[in-house]
């Protein structure tokens, strides 16, 4: 189980990496890449962790070639680079919208998460962002070249200027803070499960049933 998802993990390192070398729509390749692969693990940090740092070696490995080349095939890999992180970032941030979205569905239902699962959800939402500046940090921090240079400048102006996940958390944490005061107390037996019922909607918004935030953030030009 281990193996396959090492494999698993591998898989889409490979293809951000091949999404980047190309320098075709690349923010909108690895945002779905992305959500795919988020939707089919466990919605825990250490996965996510994992799923972030493949997307920016993928996406780091995809750029390194191009960087050796002439400067006009330097300014492309680099717009790649940046649209690829920017990918990822819109894909944590519909995650936080699934978050969102699951529990004001419930409640228009009338339906209840437990107060466990909303706990829970709201410690790894409020450590999400961080966990996103930190891979692209440390993956910056892995590569002493053009494209650890620019990974590090996407980090340093996402730490000082936010980023579109950090923008969609303060609606979902709102959101989770004020189900949580409705209940007052422990739903013992609510019956949905929090994680499930997130992982369901973000399916919908990776296979374009729900739109949603994507449209919003998406660059009004594309790079190369």
């Amino acid at each position: 189980m281990q193996n396959e998802a090492g494999n698993d993990i591998s898989t889409l390192e490979v293809e951000v990496c091949n999404a980047v070398e190309q320098g075709r729509d690349v923010q909108e390749m690895v945002r779905q890449l992305t959500l795919r692969k988020i939707s089919a693990h466990s919605l825990d940090m250490a996965s996510l962790r994992q799923i972030a740092g493949a997307v920016l070696r993928g996406a780091r490995a995809g750029a390194q070639k191009n960087l050796q080349q002439s400067a006009a095939q330097t300014d492309i890999a680099r717009a790649s680079l940046k649209q690829a992180v920017t990918g990822l970032d819109v894909a944590l941030a519909q995650l936080a919208e699934a978050s969102k979205l699951a529990v004001e569905e419930a409640a228009s239902r009338a339906q209840k998460f437990s107060n466990e699962d909303l706990a829970r959800a709201r410690i790894d939402l409020e450590s999400m962002e961080m966990m996103f500046i930190e891979t692209l940090q440390n993956s910056a921090l892995g590569a002493k070249d053009a494209a650890g240079d620019i990974l590090h400048d996407l980090a340093a102006h996402t730490r000082t200027h936010g980023s579109a996940l950090g923008a969609q958390l303060k609606e979902t944490l709102a959101v989770i803070a004020r189900q949580i005061a409705a209940a007052g107390h422990a739903q013992v037996g609510a019956g949905l499960h929090f994680a499930q019922a997130t992982s369901d909607l973000l399916r919908q918004i990776a296979a374009g049933v729900l739109t949603g935030l994507a449209d919003h953030v998406k660059p009004g030009h594309k790079g190369g």
